[in-house]
C-alpha cells in the first residue's frame, strides 16, 4: 500500500510540476497548432520540453499506482499535488507562502500518513460488468441535471443583463471538471480490475482511452469555467469532487470497501478529511488571509505574492489571465509580468 501511495505523490507532483514548467515555456511561445513551425518552436524550448516529459511520466506513475491499490485510496492521495506544487513553488520558483499555506501543506500530509495506515487492510476490488452500466446512467443523469441547472443560470443572467459568473455557475463547472477527473482514475482502475479476473488485456488501453476521453473533457469545463470565473471557486470545487467521486465510485462501483478493523476505518475516514480540508485551504489561502483581524495580518506573511487578485470589485472581475492552464492559477503568478516591472 505504501509503495503505490509514493507512486502516487510522486505522479501528481510530476503532472502538477510539468505543467508549471510547461507554462513557464509557453510565455515567449505563440498559440500551439499544429503548425509545423509552432510544434517545432515547443519542442525546442527547454522549460516546455522538460515540463511535458514530466507530466506524462506523472501520468504513467498514475497508472501504475492504480494498478497497486484501490481507488478509493489513489484519488484522495492524488489531491496531494498541489501541497507538492507549493512547495516546489516556494523553494524552486522563490514564491512567499503564508501561515495558511503550509497548514494546508502539514494537513495533505497527516492525511496521506492516515490514509496510507487505513488502507493497509483495505479489501481488493472486484467488480460486476452489471453496476457498469448504472453508474454511467448516475454519471450521465449528474451531468444532464448540472447542465440543466447551468442553463436556466445562464438564461437568467442574460435577462438581468449581468455579464460575470455568478458564484452558482462557478460551483458547476468546478463540480463538472472534478467529477469527470475522478471518473478518469475509476476508468483506468476498471481495466486492471477485470484483468485481474481473468477478461482480455486489451480491456486495459480501452479503458485508459476512455480515461484521457473523461480528462480532456474534465479540462475542458474547467477552461471554460475559468474563462470568466474565479478559479479559487472553480478549483476547489474540482478537488474536492474529484475525491469525493473517486471514493464512492470505487466502493459504490469497483465494490472497494472501508477496514474492518475500527482503528484503521477511522484513519482512513480522517484521512480523506484532513486531505480535502488542506487542499481547500491551499486553494483559498489568500482569502482566508483577507478576513484576519488586521494585527495578524501585519504579523503573518501574506504571501500575496504568488497569488492572483480574485476579489469582485463591484461589476468587475479579473480573469484568469491564461484560462487554458488545468493548475490552479495562485500558483502562476510569478509568469504573468507586473505593471512595475513593464514599466521598467
Amino acid at each position: 500500500m505504501w509503495e503505490s501511495i509514493c507512486l502516487t505523490l510522486a505522479a501528481t507532483a510530476g503532472n502538477n510540476i510539468g505543467k508549471v514548467l510547461q507554462k513557464k515555456g509557453t510565455v515567449i511561445l505563440p498559440p500551439l497548432s499544429f503548425k509545423l513551425k509552432v510544434i517545432r518552436a515547443y519542442a525546442v524550448n527547454k522549460s516546455w520540453a522538460i515540463g511535458f516529459l514530466i507530466d506524462i511520466s506523472g501520468a504513467l506513475l498514475m497508472l501504475r499506482a492504480l494498478s497497486m491499490a484501490p481507488v478509493s485510496v489513489i484519488q484522495p492521495v492524488s489531491g496531494c499535488g498541489l501541497a507538492i506544487l507549493s512547495i516546489f513553488s516556494h523553494f524552486y520558483l522563490q514564491e512567499v507562502m503564508n501561515v495558511i499555506d503550509w497548514m494546508g501543506i502539514t494537513l495533505a500530509g497527516i492525511g496521506t500518513i492516515g490514509v496510507g495506515a487505513g488502507g493497509e487492510e483495505q479489501e481488493a476490488s472486484s467488480v460486476s460488468i452489471l453496476q457498469l452500466p448504472w453508474l454511467a446512467f448516475f454519471v450521465v443523469f449528474l451531468f444532464v441535471l448540472l447542465n440543466g441547472w447551468l442553463r436556466i443560470c445562464k438564461r437568467q443572467r442574460r435577462e438581468q443583463e449581468l455579464m460575470e459568473y455568478e458564484v452558482v455557475e462557478e460551483i458547476i463547472y468546478g463540480l463538472e471538471s472534478g467529477i469527470l477527473f475522478g471518473m478518469a482514475s475509476v476508468i483506468s482502475k476498471i481495466g486492471f480490475v477485470f484483468v485481474e479476473q481473468g477478461f482480455s488485456k486489451m480491456l486495459i488501453p480501452l479503458c485508459v482511452s476512455i480515461s484521457i476521453c473523461c480528462s480532456g473533457t474534465g479540462f475542458y469545463y474547467q477552461t471554460r469555467g475559468l474563462k470568466h470565473g474565479r478559479a479559487i471557486v472553480i478549483s476547489t470545487c474540482a478537488a474536492v469532487a474529484s475525491i469525493v467521486t473517486g471514493v464512492l465510485a470505487g466502493m459504490l462501483a469497483l465494490g472497494e470497501r472501508l477496514p474492518s478493523a475500527p482503528a484503521a476505518r477511522l484513519s482512513l475516514l480522517l484521512g480523506w478529511l484532513l486531505i480535502m480540508m488542506g487542499v481547500i485551504l491551499l486553494v483559498s489561502s489568500t482569502r482566508l488571509m483577507r478576513h484576519l483581524p488586521w494585527p495578524l495580518q501585519n504579523l503573518i506573511p501574506s504571501g500575496v505574492g504568488r497569488n492572483f487578485c480574485l476579489k469582485r470589485t463591484g461589476s468587475h472581475r479579473v480573469k484568469d489571465p491564461s484560462p487554458a492552464t488545468v493548475i490552479p492559477a495562485a500558483t502562476l503568478h510569478h509568469l504573468i509580468p507586473t505593471p512595475a516591472k513593464a514599466k521598467a
